[in-house]
């Protein structure tokens, strides 16, 4: 039998995994055009190298950690929304302010971002059931 402390490890990363499949999915393939020509608009040039990307790495294990953490406390619901608002909201309105957001983008980044906030609590739920 494993050990709760290797079932929580297994379920962040699992969900970390998860998380940054989403991440590039959504903003390589379903999203990358609005954010260049945004970006351009700006007299700016995109920030896609492998540095950024490994940045990206680093904030889905962080944003796993952070959903086991509520995950002990709350329901997969919960979790998912909590999760969701402290993940990517706070981002948005932050990256809003900075003037560096596509709002164009948010309707399809809210759904597609809510999908992987619920997968990535179910995975936790699933492998680290409390």
């Amino acid at each position: 039998m494993m050990s709760k402390k290797l079932k929580s490890l297994i379920s962040f990363f699992l969900a970390a995994i998860w998380i940054s499949i989403s991440e590039f999915t959504r903003n390589e393939f379903l999203l990358k055009s609005y954010w260049v020509s945004h970006y351009t608009g700006m007299g700016l040039v995109f920030p896609d190298e492998p540095m950024n990307g490994a940045m990206w790495g680093v904030w889905a294990l962080v944003f796993s950690v952070l959903i086991y953490i509520i995950a002990v406390k709350f329901t997969l619901a919960e979790t998912t929304f909590l999760s969701w608002f402290f993940g990517f909201v706070l981002m948005w309105l932050v990256i809003g302010n900075l003037g560096v957001l596509p709002f164009v983008i948010l309707y399809a980044a809210v759904p597609i971002s809510l999908l992987e906030a619920f997968i990535a609590s179910l995975i936790i739920f699933k492998v680290n059931p409390k």
